[in-house]
């Protein structure tokens, strides 16, 4: 992996490399510290335990914003917008998966 290429940000107290294009980097960034927010915020209620149903619960709730606001007429629909949502999740369900693989200690 290539330090170039690689951006690490930080999540529930963990840090994630993820391979990006220079100029998304700001966009990724942005989308790690919300995420980091709603995972939080989440783990904050007290009612959902570990990291892998936080993270679920965060996307679900991101999810249903990005979706509600779409619905609404004075928001304009982006097909764009959902493949970003689609892409950033699937991200996220890699550096778990790595994490969770890589022996702890």
């Amino acid at each position: 992996m290539s330090s170039s290429n690689s951006v690490t940000v930080q999540i529930l107290d963990k840090e994630y490399s993820i391979i990006c294009p220079q100029e998304e980097r700001s966009n990724l960034v942005s989308a790690a510290r919300y995420l980091d927010g709603k995972m939080r915020e989440i783990r904050s209620s007290g009612k959902v335990i570990g990291a892998d149903r936080i993270a679920v619960m965060a996307a679900l709730n991101i999810t249903h914003d990005l979706l509600h606001k779409q619905e609404r007429p004075d928001v304009q629909a982006n097909g764009s917008t959902r493949e970003q949502v689609r892409d950033l999740l699937e991200r996220v369900d890699l550096a778990l998966s790595n994490d969770q693989e890589q022996p702890k200690g």
